[in-house]
């Protein structure tokens, strides 16, 4: 019997050696990095579902315009080998919207950013292997170096090389072919060429360095990429094939919404759940990030409020401060308006009369945040700080808006109650007005998409003084100098669009393609609801089985210059536009000083 009893059990042991030797997710599985050709193998290896893809394609469908109606049919249709296939193929779908709003993220796929050896940046006089790449990768550590060195690999020596064409194609035309059809989150094509150079921003609360979207997506597609290039010091071009490397690194995954009737309230009554515009991207937010290279990082000292998603400084001469916005989104909601206020404090008692801020890849986050830093710089003489806004007024969300009045449901339980929101003449609309009835006719592409009303945002009171007048004069020449590469979405668009528009702030572009216009802010938006949000909205309206969910939900802001058209749908130049240089690109404090 204890033969008998080991027998089996070796034979059990056997055939779980035998599917770990067959099931290439085995290769990957606990390793932060990996040989991307591994992590695409494990991807490619479950089977083409169709139970999920149809239901997949019921949460996504719920569009208004006729080719994404007619892309859904083509994915619907398409006989797919793999459940990656699938998957990879909605990626590419969503991603062309060039809406950072509008994405699909699937967990299993997207958890590996590829990167490759070689990041790239345009600069005046061409495109160039970004000089500081030894620098900026050698600190991604040993595990990073020892792949290529397995590899044979020398990537350091790359630093700095001309770049000449990059996949068989003019090294212009391939960064133009990835801001198209890999980038996406914005509607400006030059912005996303912005996303796929390499540079600086601010992860969490630390200046950190973004290495662009050239290796490909997030959804790992490719394991190298051939490059004709001219190394520094050399004048004869080579033609290297530079391998990528997989880094698991993403943010967590995403989850279904509850009923909040049913549950504990993320807020007590009367407290709203505070609107948010931001952009939802791991490779634009993702969990760990590189740092930037120290010979890149600002050597001024930070003035005071300088430790959260503010980084202040002053210019050598005292007469320019630097207000570096990396976010809207601060784990203190509270922090922030306190950090501009001290921030603003130590400029005024050093004599400060120049402002530069600067809005480089900043993604968004609370709409309320944009709004109190229009106010602080305009002062309350300025009157309402955002735009008028309508939300979407479809059948399921009026039946959403009916549904929470007639459950007595407020502000800290669901967005599209009325106590969220004011009158155009700054009185709160009581939690039971019915905002979208009647609604209003609304055509985008010929295609019916009524809105609610129009209202504003309401806003918890700072914990600040606002100031009634502005705290720097804003008819002075020099004054407000906003500056970015134009990936500056949702929240962020609000606010330089309400500071061009109202105060005819000076803006300035940096990068892109020379040959191409740019616009100075990226997606706008005044409140995004990621499908959590959405589900949880549905759920709580007692409206789940309802045949029209789930909605698409998103609160537009219309344009001072025009308001008939939402702010999204106005194409703004800056007034002033130039390339980073070699010294400029990804050294945010030269960028200042510059400007």
């Amino acid at each position: 019997m204890d033969k008998d009893i080991n027998s089996r059990r070796s034979n059990r042991i056997s055939r779980g050696l035998l599917a770990a030797a067959s099931d290439p997710c085995v290769k990957v599985a606990g390793l932060q990095f990996v040989d991307p050709a591994d992590a695409i193998a494990c991807q490619k290896s479950f089977p083409f579902n169709e139970t999920i893809r149809q239901n997949v394609l019921s949460v996504v469908s719920r569009e208004s315009t006729t080719n994404i109606r007619a892309d859904i049919a083509r994915i619907n249709s398409t006989r797919y080998a793999t459940d990656y296939d699938f998957n990879g193929d909605l990626w590419d779908f969503t991603t062309q919207l060039n809406d950072g709003h509008t994405r699909w993220f699937p967990n299993c796929y997207n958890s590996y950013q590829n990167i490759l050896p070689a990041p790239v940046v345009i600069l005046d006089d061409g495109i160039f292997i970004a000089p500081d790449s030894v620098e900026l990768l050698n600190q991604l550590g040993p595990n990073f170096i020892s792949f290529f060195a397995a590899k044979g690999f020398n990537w350091q020596r790359l630093a700095g090389a001309r770049v000449l064409t990059i996949g068989g194609l003019p090294a212009s035309v391939y960064v133009d072919q990835i801001a198209r059809t890999v980038s996406g989150n914005f509607l400006d094509h030059n912005v996303r060429v912005n996303s796929v150079i390499s540079s600086y921003r601010i992860v969490g609360t630390s200046f950190s360095q973004r290495v662009g979207d050239l290796a490909g997506p997030i959804f790992l597609k490719q394991t190298s990429l051939k490059f004709l290039l001219i190394p520094a010091n050399s004048k004869s071009p080579e033609l290297v094939d530079i391998p990528s490397w997989a880094n698991n690194c993403a943010a967590t995954p995403q989850t279904n919404g509850v009923d909040l009737k049913s549950g504990v309230r993320p807020f007590a009554r009367g407290q709203p759940r505070l609107a948010r515009a931001v952009l939802n991207d791991p490779a634009a937010q993702p969990k760990t990030a590189i740092g930037l290279p120290p010979p890149f990082l600002p050597t001024l000292s930070p003035t005071n409020g300088s430790t959260g998603v503010i980084k202040s400084y002053i210019l050598p001469g005292n007469k320019t401060g630097v207000v570096r916005v990396l976010s809207h989104s601060p784990s203190n909601f509270n922090q922030f308006p306190l950090d501009v206020e001290a921030a603003v404090n130590q400029f005024k008692k050093a004599g400060v009369t120049n402002l530069v801020i600067d809005v480089t890849n900043n993604g968004g986050g609370f709409v309320c945040l944009g709004l109190f830093l229009h106010q602080f710089l305009a002062g309350t003489e300025a009157g309402f700080p955002g735009f008028q806004s309508t939300s979407r007024a479809n059948t399921l969300a009026q039946k959403i808006l009916k549904a929470d009045i007639s459950l007595g449901l407020d502000g800290s339980v669901s967005f599209y109650t009325a106590d969220n929101w004011q009158f155009l003449n700054g009185t709160q609309m009581p939690v039971n007005f019915n905002y979208n009835d009647p609604s209003v006719p609304f055509v985008v592409n010929g295609r019916s998409n009524p809105t609610s009303q129009r209202f504003e945002d309401v806003c918890p009171t700072p914990q600040v003084n606002i100031p009634a007048t502005p705290p720097f004069d804003l008819n002075h020449q020099k004054l407000l100098f906003t500056v970015g590469n134009g990936n500056c979405a949702s929240t962020c668009a609000l606010f330089t669009t309400v500071m061009f528009e109202r105060h005819q702030t000076k803006i300035a572009t940096f990068g892109g393609n020379p040959f191409q216009p740019i616009q100075y802010k990226g997606m706008a938006g005044n409140q995004v609801l990621e499908w959590t949000d959405l589900d949880t909205e549905i759920k709580t309206a007692g409206l789940k089985d309802d045949p029209l969910a789930p909605p698409d939900f998103c609160l537009p802001a219309y344009s001072f210059f025009d308001e008939n058209k939402p702010i999204a749908y106005v194409s703004e130049q800056p007034q002033f536009r130039f390339p980073y240089t070699a010294e400029t690109y990804n050294n945010p404090q030269k960028v200042w000083a510059f400007v």
